[in-house]
């Protein structure tokens, strides 16, 4: 059985200070929780380091939320794979559609970033999801079949359990808006289907498809209970730490 994953994404949220306060609670809280699940911090670059040594020895993990696919060079207020993967980053977001709508990040450029993160030891969350155009004029199925093929075209089968793939619908990202549980299930399984056709059967064993878009600990259980959806990407309901432990411990 795959391993659930409840990821948070803090996006340009928190200082260093609230950095650390938050992962010291989350930390003390986690210490003498029996759950076997994983449990993903992104904070942003600024906070990478200290978070980090907090969260050394602990089973929470620590990701970054962007990354540049060049091992170094000339780039201006750019991070690379290496130097997160020093630091101590187990997983790197990469694909989000705030990137791709707002830095005009495209396909091949988050397919290089990719494979980018895979080569310093690292995994990657590759995000894919539709606009609300896109959903309106029946085009949902063809873009998230689009996005896949072209970030996992280089893709080896021995190498897809090592990638997390985060289905967010963009018109359910910070609206208040979520995908009901049947469009939601609807999705994962396309995405699965998708995946099996591409690498075969026995490479989807242990791949992880989460959802993304305005979960909350009111809709957590019934994103949770659809049957492919291996956890979740959390955005601002990730920002209190009780409100994220509560999207957790989403059984209780």
């Amino acid at each position: 059985m795959r391993e659930q994953l409840f990821a948070a994404n803090w996006k340009m949220h928190k200082t260093l200070s609230e950095a650390v306060a938050f992962c010291d609670y989350l930390k003390a809280k986690m210490a003498s929780d029996p759950n076997k699940k994983e449990v993903v911090i992104a904070p942003p670059f600024t906070a990478l380091s200290a978070v980090a040594q907090i969260l050394r020895g602990t089973t929470i993990r620590l990701a970054a939320q962007n990354v540049h696919d060049q091992p170094e060079g000339p780039y201006t207020g750019e991070i690379a794979a290496p130097m997160l993967a020093e630091i101590g980053c187990t997983y790197v977001i990469v694909g989000h559609s705030e990137r791709r709508i707002h830095f005009n990040e495209m396909d091949d450029f988050i397919e290089r970033k990719l494979k980018a993160v895979m080569k310093s030891g690292m995994r990657p969350i590759l995000c894919i999801g539709e606009l609300l155009t896109e959903r309106e004029r029946g085009a949902t199925f063809s873009v998230v079949e689009s996005q896949l093929s072209a970030t996992l075209k280089n893709i080896h089968p021995s190498d897809l359990e090592n990638i997390v793939i985060a289905y967010e619908p963009v018109w359910a990202i910070g609206t208040g808006k979520t995908a009901t549980p049947d469009q939601i299930e609807e999705m994962h399984s396309f995405i699965r289907s998708l995946l099996g056709g591409r690498f075969g059967p026995k490479a989807l064993e242990n791949i992880r498809i989460i959802y993304g878009g305005s979960v909350t600990p009111d809709n957590i259980k019934g994103i949770m209970t659809s049957r492919d959806v291996d956890g979740v990407l959390v955005g601002s309901a990730s920002l209190q730490p009780d409100t994220f432990l509560k999207i957790i411990n989403w059984e209780l």
